[in-house]
């Protein structure tokens, strides 16, 4: 562009090679824009700068591999009782199995030791984070699915329907959870008991009625505090501009709270949930070392609290290792939720 113009003048002189088309390098060098990046891509993308996060989902996966996949390779069950073996320290052997690797065979050793009745602990303590995993999964699941669906609909319905449905929160948050689970747990024992008998319901009796009515209550109480989240998620969103094309359009209800408003609240979600399971794991643990857990002779981290309580000063490794693994899965979540509040929340996008 010829820059040469009148000092008095404001117009610059314009010769035809001004308007030819831009070049490729020129066009390249106009172009200052980033890589556009998903929702999940750039959530995912966060997470992994964030070590701490890391460090957690690799602690929760050997977790994971410890109480899913070792007990399929581990020569002891959690029920076997070994004779002359009980009580034994970690790393110990009975007198049995002296005589045995004396003869030449190979023996397993007991890696944290056996209980009083024989049985080796260590896929007992396998047994019990797998039954505990489980519960925190699963609890946390039915949390998401009945306190999602609760707290859109009564956001987006507002008016009555909203105070109603709310009012109904309030009372729930009232009612005490141990002594409906205690009430359950008799109410439901005889009918299954009699589904237990029933062909094809032989996971009743394996799981048992307490463990039942815990999953029982969980949908009936522990959703509450998930509903709220979300009821003032959907109260924010639900005025957008979006919200009301979708509307002019023709979206039903249904569509409007499924495409439109849950799935703007998809990352407050993961979060909620991801921190919920930690505590549905701390809940079924209180519970189980009440004995209001999971049927004998299935463990769990709580029962196996609960039996090693009473030998704490002979055998306090029995109390020890139950309750660091429930720590140390409780820690790790609660760490890992926080990870990806970081990482999912817009506010906290630069």
């Amino acid at each position: 562009m010829d820059m040469k113009k009148n000092p008095l003048s404001f117009q610059m002189k314009l010769s035809p090679d001004d308007f030819l088309p831009a070049s490729e390098e020129e066009k390249e060098s106009l172009v200052v824009m980033r890589e556009s990046v998903s929702f999940w891509k750039d959530g995912f993308r966060r997470v992994r700068k964030n070590k701490v996060a890391m460090v957690c989902i690799v602690v929760i996966l050997i977790i994971m591999i410890f109480a899913f996949i070792v007990p399929s390779f581990y020569p002891y069950t959690y029920k076997d009782q070994i004779f002359g073996a009980n009580n034994l320290a970690p790393m110990q052997y009975s007198a049995d199995e002296l005589a045995r690797i004396d003869a030449g065979e190979k023996v397993f050793p007991h890696i944290f030791g056996t209980d009083k009745m024989g049985r080796d602990y260590a896929i007992r303590v396998m047994m019990g984070t797998r039954i505990s995993l489980l519960v925190g999964l699963i609890a946390a699941v039915i949390i998401l699915v009945i306190g999602s669906i609760y707290g859109a609909i009564a956001a987006f319905a507002g008016g009555w329907v909203d105070l109603i449905m709310m009012r109904i929160v309030d009372i729930i948050y009232t009612i005490p959870d141990v002594l409906l689970i205690v009430l359950l747990s008799f109410a439901l024992k005889a009918p299954l008991s009699a589904l237990a008998a029933a062909p094809g319901f032989g996971w009743v009796r394996i799981v048992g009625e307490n463990l039942i009515s815990i999953f029982i209550v969980f949908a009936l109480l522990y959703w509450v505090g998930m509903a709220r989240m979300v009821r003032s998620q959907i109260l924010m969103l639900k005025e957008s501009e979006y919200v009301t094309a979708a509307r002019a359009l023709g979206a039903s209800s249904s569509r409007i709270i499924k495409k439109h408003l849950l799935t703007n609240c998809i990352g407050t979600l993961i979060v909620t949930t991801t921190l919920q399971i930690p505590s549905s794991i701390f809940t079924e643990s209180f519970l189980s070392f009440l004995g209001l857990g999971v049927a004998v002779p299935m463990p769990s981290l709580g029962s196996l609290a609960s039996d090693a309580i009473n030998g704490l000063n002979t055998y306090p490794y029995l109390l020890f290792i139950p309750a660091a693994v429930i720590s140390l899965i409780i820690l790790s979540f609660n760490l890992l939720g926080d990870g990806l509040r970081d990482a999912f929340d817009p506010k906290l996008k630069n």
